[in-house]
């Protein structure tokens, strides 16, 4: 109520010049319904006093008016309906004073500048509601200029839910959010407006109308007739009484308010409490996968395809195109977040197992080099498809139902790809190799920085070398394509032969410059007769090759800011950068199993890094390699995995290699001169097992290991790294368009195609897109749908999306706009995508069109 306005009247009433002989101003105010009595004492006249008519101070009053002030104008309200006559004892002073009445309603009418005084009793109904000021600014604030009833009602409920926008669908999805029992919001329209107009104006949205009135069975309505939209599956007959007669408007709201929620908690709350009020699970078992493959109301979906998945893994059917494909719809699901790590897993477990399908069991190659080339090219894959598996694995909370899957992914891979890849490249190794270790074809470990660095120090560029210790080759193949995908600039990959021991005491050496490596009576690798242990004394190996050189590691550089960088590097030329995030994870026996996970921080790590030496101090020339890679078997190793020492006086032993002065016959090894790496006259030999054996010895652990000479250890990645300005370089999203050439939409169930126009590769990354349907105010008409532009398929139509979209069931003006939606979820400010106009012309009203 606008105090001011009924303060101004009456002030202008007691400013009047009193007549008929009065000398003052008395003014009887009777409010019977009290609706100012709460706001009496703030009113404040300036040249009246007030005094309040109790039921029992009838005599005060007479009193003070008449003997105490005689000459002060009064105002007499009272919150009670004014008595008869014959019962007024102020009668007397009521004849000869003035009557002032205010009805509270209009007034309120008036503040709003409303003039159609049909709508009094709806604002009378709310008079509550606008007593309090931040209630009636809320109402204020959304700005009503064409009032209705239905505006108003839906304004104060809006308002008491406190949404910023008058919504009732908004209105809907915070009450179903909140406690269905004790439902705050509910308790406040009960008592602030008024619960039959929230009822009724949910029959008339959503028909929902059942006599209870329970926001259970409103949430059991509103939910099963959108599970009926996408199920190919008869409904149960107990379900049929909720089914609404909006179906189309219900699938809306529903898909709406998956994605409304704010923590992303309430929707699962909501939904797993109608899916076990409606036994879901006891139907959905007997239901075929194809039925509710697009269903995404409840969770139990999502818990069911993947048992489906998994079993039918274990059968081994083979179907991957169709695993693969059931993976990628369900990515596109609302529940798709809730179990991306069990889904992710199964994606790999497709992958690897289709792999070794397509391999037939058969590990090709014979020479040395033919197993090299097989690997860099495609071996390695199943050590990626190996390691991606088990990082999803590792954080999922309920793994019963993988354990068998587990089973098959190990044994695939230790006993079949691991076990005879390695014993194949042992016996390649041990006819052609043993004596002249280095493969002709193939960079050397030995000779990095001549081959990968030298070139850049000759022509006075400065170059950047990260070495990351055990960043083996295929984790190296992901971590290009994260770089290309988010770093401007093109990075490629390459690889050298690594160093036999394959420890970070032999390759840290060997990726050093310098004319000689060599042991010393310590067993202290030197380069150019200086100790390689540490970054201080790596530094000074460098200081021999250039001037303007520095040795860091990566712990150093964390809390460095631009100042930091400038100062650091400034006038630097050769820069090695030492970084430790996999081996110092994985050579530890009480941390070996989180070797996966370490990969993927190394992973983010080693792009931060790159994109702060580019973003401070303008870096171009960069280069990532490794001092080796390793072997990860996550079951526990049986007794055959590992061989006891031999009883020989060793000068250095691991879990993979020991290290002799003099050679000798032994059997399940292989004697590798080290001539190779030091010096024609070293004498001295590596002696490694074959395959994947492991010697035994005490300390450290024993599925995470290195030393040795499998591929996996010692084919050593090279990344190179050029910082290119140009805007071809600079990571892009791939484009989507609307392929349909119609703009007018005829059906409330309509299909659109979109196509992903470039391959999601190289600079080219993958673009998530929201899409949904407005009206010309910017309200939702539609459900949501995403697409996942990824493909990488040079087929057009593996390329090509088609979205199905399903309308509100509203009334649509053929004459007005309506707007298709694409939104980009990955952008902060620039969300909207694409924004394509529409004409709406309905030729059927219900939901299926018939």
């Amino acid at each position: 109520m606008n105090l001011k306005r009924l303060k101004n009247r009456l002030e202008e009433s007691f400013g009047k010049t009193p007549s008929n002989g009065r000398s003052r101003h008395i003014i009887f105010w009777y409010d019977e319904e009290g609706e100012f009595a709460q706001d009496i004492d703030e009113l404040g006249l300036d040249n009246a006093k007030i005094l309040k008519i109790e039921s029992n101070n009838a005599f005060y009053i007479k009193y003070k008016l008449e003997k105490e002030d005689s000459t002060s104008n009064y105002l007499l309200y009272s919150s009670m309906a004014k008595p008869l006559p014959q019962d007024n004892w102020l009668l007397d002073i009521l004849k000869y004073s003035i009557e002032f009445s205010a009805d509270r309603t209009v007034m309120l009418m008036q503040d709003f500048g409303i003039s159609d005084y049909s709508l009094r009793n709806v604002f009378k109904r709310y008079l509550g509601f606008f007593a309090d000021n931040v209630r009636r600014r809320k109402f204020t604030s959304y700005g009503i200029t064409d009032f209705t009833e239905e505006e108003v009602d839906i304004a104060v409920l809006s308002a008491l839910c406190n949404l910023s926008v008058n919504d009732f669908e908004q209105v809907v999805k915070k009450v179903l959010l909140e406690d269905l029992e004790e439902n705050r919001y509910l308790k406040d329209i009960s008592k602030y407006a008024d619960l039959e107009v929230f009822w009724d104006l949910l029959e008339s949205r959503y028909a929902y109308k059942d006599r209870e009135q329970s926001l259970e069975k409103l949430a059991i309505t509103l939910l099963t007739s959108h599970l009926d939209f996408n199920l190919k599956a008869e409904i149960p007959d107990s379900w049929q009484e909720y089914l609404s007669d909006k179906k189309a408007t219900c699938y809306v709201f529903v898909s709406n308010l998956m994605h409304y929620s704010t923590n992303g908690k309430e929707y699962p709350l909501l939904a797993n409490r109608i899916e076990e009020l409606l036994n879901i699970k006891r139907y959905v078992s007997d239901w075929d996968i194809d039925k509710y493959i697009e269903c995404d109301t409840f969770g139990i979906f999502d818990q069911e395809i993947i048992c489906n998945l998994i079993k039918n893994l274990l059968a081994g059917i083979g179907e991957f195109d169709k695993y693969g494909a059931i993976v990628k719809e369900r990515e596109k699901s609302y529940w798709y977040k809730f179990f991306s790590p069990e889904y992710e897993a199964i994606k790999y477990a497709i992958e690897f197992l289709a792999m070794e399908k397509g391999m037939q069991g058969i590990i090709r190659g014979q020479s040395a080099q033919e197993l090299v080339d097989l690997y860099t090219k495609e071996y390695y894959l199943m050590d990626y498809f190996y390691r991606k598996f088990y990082y999803y694995y590792d954080s999922i909370v309920n793994k019963e139902p993988f354990a068998q899957l587990v089973e098959i992914i190990e044994n695939t891979y230790t006993n079949w790809f691991l076990n005879q890849l390695s014993v194949k490249w042992s016996q390649a190794v041990g006819e052609e190799m043993l004596d002249e270790f280095p493969l002709p074809q193939v960079s050397q470990q030995q000779n990095f920085y001549q081959d990968f660095v030298s070139p850049f120090v000759v022509k006075d560029e400065r170059v950047f070398v990260i070495i990351s210790d055990a960043l083996r080759y295929e984790a190296a193949k992901e971590l290009v394509e994260l770089i290309n995908r988010e770093v401007r600039g093109r990075a490629e990959m390459k690889f050298m032969q690594g160093v036999v021991p394959s420890t970070t005491k032999y390759g840290m050496a060997s990726l050093l410059p310098g004319k000689e490596i060599r042991l010393n009576e310590k067993n202290e690798v030197l380069v150019d007769n200086i100790n390689t242990q540490g970054t201080e004394n790596r530094g000074k190996i460098l200081a021999n090759h250039s001037d303007a050189s520095l040795a860091i590691t990566y712990k150093d550089m964390i809390d460095m800011k631009r100042a930091d960088y400038k100062e650091t590097f400034e006038g630097k030329r050769l820069i090695y950068i030492y970084h430790n995030a996999i081996d110092a994870i994985g050579d530890t026996a009480a941390t070996e199993r989180e070797v996966f996970t370490a990969t993927e921080k190394a992973f983010q790590e080693l792009v931060l890094l790159l994109k702060n030496l580019i973003n401070n101090i303008s870096a171009t020339n960069i280069i990532i390699t490794a001092d080796h890679g390793f072997i990860y078997e996550r079951s526990p190793l049986t007794e055959i995995d590992k061989i006891s020492r031999y009883d020989v006086k060793a000068l250095e032993i691991g879990r993979r290699y020991i290290l002799l002065d003099s050679n000798q016959d032994f059997p399940d090894a292989l004697p590798i001169a080290m001539n190779y790496l030091l010096g024609e006259n070293t004498g001295l030999i590596a002696v490694v097992p074959k395959a994947v054996i492991r010697y035994k010895i005490q300390g450290a652990g024993v599925n995470y290991v290195h030393g040795g000479v499998s591929l996996q250890e010692i084919i050593v990645p090279v990344i190179k790294f050029k910082n290119i300005r140009r805007s071809e370089y600079k990571p892009t999203k791939v484009e989507v368009k609307l392929t349909n050439i119609s703009r007018k939409i005829t059906n409330r169930i309509t299909y659109l195609e979109f196509f992903q126009r470039d391959l999601a590769q190289d600079k080219k990354i993958p673009l998530r897109l929201k899409l949904y349907f407005v009206d010309e105010d910017g309200n939702r008409i539609s459900n949501e749908n995403i697409i996942i532009a990824d493909s990488k398929a040079e087929k057009p139509a593996a390329r090509t999306y088609r979205e199905k979209f399903t309308l509100k069931d509203i009334a649509y003006d053929k004459t007005r706009n309506y707007y298709l939606i694409l939104e980009d979820e990955e952008e902060t400010v620039e969300k909207i995508y694409d924004k394509i106009p529409f004409t709406i012309d309905l030729l059927f009203s219900d939901d299926f069109g018939f």
